[in-house]
């Protein structure tokens, strides 16, 4: 069974940056989607960012993009989150996620993704 744990989260000032990794043991990810979710108090968990299988394709949600950049490293059974300049809405735990299939095609809901890491905390000030 495969585990995935994240790190390098922590608290920054807005406009700092934060990278976040997504470490996999037990197991490989390297036929998977990727996906980094975000869930703030209070609110659903939301979709950041997913990377295709091979990493050719990214995906990000509005709110980050131009400033999340997501990658992999299948090799090391790795995937990242750079934040760049981080605002303080960007506060939330943050995780990573694999998709349920294999080989599959990039998918944005919360539902496909059936591995998840523990979360690591973002806090984002003004």
């Amino acid at each position: 069974q495969v585990q995935l744990v994240e790190s390098g989260g922590g608290s920054e000032q807005a406009g700092g940056s934060l990278r976040l990794s997504c470490a996999a043991s037990g197991g490989t990810v390297s036929m998977y989607v990727m996906g980094w979710f975000r869930q703030a108090p209070g609110k659903e968990r939301e979709f950041v960012a997913a990377i295709s299988w091979s990493g050719g394709s990214t995906y990000y949600a509005d709110s980050v993009k131009g400033r999340f950049t997501i990658s992999r490293d299948n090799a090391k059974n790795t995937v990242y989150l750079q934040m760049n300049s981080l605002k303080p809405e960007d506060t939330a735990v943050y995780y990573c996620a694999r998709d349920r299939a294999p080989w599959a095609a990039v998918r944005f809901s919360r539902f496909d993704y059936d591995t998840w890491g523990q979360g690591t905390q973002v806090t984002v000030s003004s």
